[in-house]
């Protein structure tokens, strides 16, 4: 990790610039097969899946058995956890639901807003270098309590044609049915196009490479909602004094060995946590199966030393991260300052892989700065809000010069007409 020590403000934005990556390079390719896609359906599916994902598949539907036979495939323990997991984040999302609020605002003028879940949505789960099946949870579980109709859930075969078993047995268990053994850019071309055996949804949800990232933008173009913008994964951790370098090491190592495009930021007032979080870095890194990764992601990383605690915030909130750990005294007053970020984890006993899997809040987050602007995926993300009014003669007859006024003076006497026909009426 590269070390910053009380840069000045003019610097900031170098030294938080995420690792780049030209889009336009792989814009050829995804165009290519999000096109042959949509004029051959399955059978390119199917082509593609051979060449990118070495498999060779025939149905692309997962059969009901192969649901049923997941179960078996996982121990006691794992398939305990993920319904802790699931109920957790059930009674989150729950909690989000709002029923509908009437509002008079002014006599027989009467408004409300209704919430409609989108009919169509698709799933993409990864399962290239690690099966994320907390991801089903993540979207599987708003999708279903926003009570959207049809849910299609797309992942990568391994070489086998099959998908990981944690991911049947906990689509299984939220009650998803569709799921199909698509991945990659194929996938997200079938969600958007339909195909013969693959459904057309309407917004398509879920993280994934570089070259899954680039079709859905492009599929956005033409009209397929999508989620949200979403890059490759990244935290930053800010930690004073009494912060544990064991815990603060732990926290970055869990989203560096994402891939090694990820980038993770550490942020102190604390000199000689520097050197201690490094050397509990050195430590921890070579027990990791995914060690080479870590690594990778270490380089894009940095450490910055600050003066201040209110130096910090204003680095964290120019950065936006899509996970901010606030480890440190005063954790709960920091958090109040804080204006972006995807996810906040509070104190030292918070880890970021708690939101990950099972507190409860969901894990699909805005990253590259888009907390600025984005929320993370909620019961929100699966519906549409659309408003209504009704007026009776009498909210009409009070409304009714206001509007008048309003129309003729932006020269629109349709629709000054609109309602004084009707007053003009009775």
């Amino acid at each position: 990790m590269k070390v910053f020590k009380y840069p000045d403000r003019a610097s900031w934005a170098e030294i938080l610039k995420r690792p780049l990556f030209d889009s336009s390079l792989l814009e050829a390719t995804v165009k290519n097969v999000l096109q042959e896609v949509r004029n051959e359906g399955d059978a390119a599916v199917r082509k593609f899946t051979l060449q990118f994902d070495k498999a060779d598949i025939g149905d692309l539907r997962v059969s009901d058995k192969e649901l049923e036979e997941s179960e078996n495939c996982l121990t006691l323990e794992l398939k305990q956890a993920i319904g802790i997991a699931k109920n957790n984040i059930e009674k989150f999302h729950t909690a989000q639901m709002r029923t509908d609020e009437f509002v008079e605002t002014m006599p027989g003028v009467q408004c409300w807003r209704k919430m409609i879940a989108i009919e169509k949505v698709g799933l993409y789960v990864p399962s290239g270098t690690a099966p994320l099946f907390s991801t089903i949870l993540m979207l599987g579980i708003p999708a279903r309590l926003a009570g959207c109709k049809q849910i299609v859930l797309c992942s990568p075969p391994g070489v086998d044609g099959k998908l990981h078993p944690a991911i049947l047995f906990t689509a299984k268990m939220i009650g998803i049915t569709k799921i199909f053994r698509v991945g990659g850019v194929q996938a997200i071309a079938a969600m958007s196009y339909g195909t013969e055996s693959i459904p057309q949804v309407h917004k398509i949800f879920g993280p994934g490479n570089q070259y899954v990232t680039c079709a859905k933008q492009l599929v956005q173009k033409e009209g397929v909602a999508i989620d949200l913008p979403a890059g490759p994964s990244e935290v930053a951790v800010y930690a004073d004094e009494t912060a544990d370098p064991r815990f603060i090491a732990s926290d970055l190592l869990s989203q560096a060995e994402h891939g090694i495009d990820s980038q993770v930021l550490f942020v102190t007032t604390h000199s000689l946590l520097i050197d201690e979080v490094l050397k509990a870095l050195d430590n921890q890194i070579v027990v990791l199966p995914r060690m080479n990764i870590a690594i990778k992601a270490l380089e894009n990383s940095k450490i910055i030393l600050v003066k201040t605690g209110s130096d910090a915030l204003d680095v964290i909130n120019e950065y936006a991260p899509e996970h901010l750990i606030l480890s440190c005294a005063n954790a709960d007053d920091i958090a109040e300052k804080v204006i972006n970020a995807g996810s906040v984890f509070l104190g030292k006993y918070s880890p970021e892989s708690v939101g990950d899997y099972a507190s409860g809040t969901n894990h699909t987050l805005p990253t590259n700065g888009y907390a600025k602007a984005y929320s993370g995926v909620s019961v929100d993300s699966f519906v549409k809000k659309i408003t209504f009014q009704k007026l009776t003669l009498e909210g009409l007859t009070n409304i009714s010069t206001t509007v008048e006024l309003m129309a003729d003076a932006e020269g629109l006497i349709a629709h000054k007409n609109a309602v004084s026909i009707r007053k003009n009426s009775q």
